[in-house]
């Protein structure tokens, strides 16, 4: 035996076994539990406050206070609906039709001012666009509540405090909607589409309302859904910009509700819940006959 085959050799060692390494299919589920026990306590979480009210609604006022706060005791919910929809003539029907004036055409118009600026930022090539664009970008950072004693000094100048224009002029503008168009614009939009357009002798507006538009239909129903929850959710805005009761949203004048107790000694907390109730049926509805749009959107903004 030579010295190299001496020195290579390596004399086996009894008694001692070597760790096996872990199967990478279990280590992968053992995150695929990890994962879903984290999305079942997740939807737990979010779902109990749901729950919590479509239970709160349905009882009388004794039951809403003796009884479990999370289980049914009776089913008063049509008496409950009968007195919110009478209750001061009727008011809460006008909140709701308010909330839809708001939310619908303040969400729409903000939505194609948004499309029209995010495809103007993405595809044309103009002195400042950089700076716009991070002028937009920066806005993410000012709170929406910063802005509200602005408006109202603003609105009170020109005579707008207490009108429907208070209301829809602010949410025409969305710096982050605005954003959401222009990456969905680089995305979906190629230049050799709008140059062959150009040569065909079709103007801008033609190519923007025939072809960009048709071409942003997902990205622009997300966009439209963003806005119309959160113009619908806001709460400080109106608070501040809106006096009379015929002008107010739903969440302002079930508010309003909450606190005649203090003011009058009437308890109208089962009219509240029973009105929130009604008030978070338009979005669950306009989520579900939206979702495989908004779903589309949403995911490729977060690949982009």
């Amino acid at each position: 035996m030579t010295l190299t085959e001496q020195t290579t050799e390596r004399p086996e060692v009894r008694g001692v076994r070597r760790l096996s390494e872990p199967d990478p299919a279990s280590r992968g589920r053992g995150g695929q539990r990890f994962l879903l026990v984290g999305l079942t306590l997740a939807s737990v979480y979010s779902l109990f406050p749901v729950w919590w009210l479509i239970v709160a609604a349905t009882k009388d006022r004794t039951a809403l206070y003796q009884s479990n706060g999370l289980w049914f005791s009776g089913w008063h919910l049509w008496d409950n609906l009968q007195q919110v929809f009478t209750y001061q003539d009727g008011i809460f029907l006008r909140w709701t039709a308010n909330s839809f004036l708001y939310a619908g055409v303040g969400s729409l118009g903000g939505t194609l001012i948004a499309l029209a600026t995010g495809y103007g930022l993405a595809r044309f090539d103009f002195p400042g666009r950089n700076a716009i664009f991070a002028c937009v970008v920066g806005s993410f950072l000012i709170p929406i509540a910063l802005l509200t004693l602005p408006l109202y000094l603003l609105f009170s100048a020109i005579g707008m405090v207490d009108t429907p224009w208070a209301m829809l002029i602010p949410c025409l503008i969305n710096p982050f909607s605005v954003y959401l168009a222009k990456v969905y614009t680089e995305a979906t939009i190629p230049y050799e589409l709008l140059e062959a357009a150009r040569i065909d002798g079709a103007g801008e507006l033609r190519i923007f309302f025939s072809i960009v538009l048709r071409m942003m239909t997902t990205g622009g129903a997300t966009v439209f859904l963003l806005a119309f929850v959160n113009t619908w959710n806001a709460f400080f805005l109106p608070l501040t910009v809106l006096r009379g009761k015929e002008n107010w949203t739903l969440n302002l004048g079930l508010y309003n509700w909450t606190g005649t107790r203090l003011e009058s000694g009437i308890d109208l907390t089962g009219l509240v819940l029973t009105g929130a109730l009604l008030s978070i049926v338009p979005m669950a509805i306009m989520m579900v006959a939206m979702r495989r749009y908004w779903r589309t959107g949403v995911t490729l903004g977060a690949l982009k």
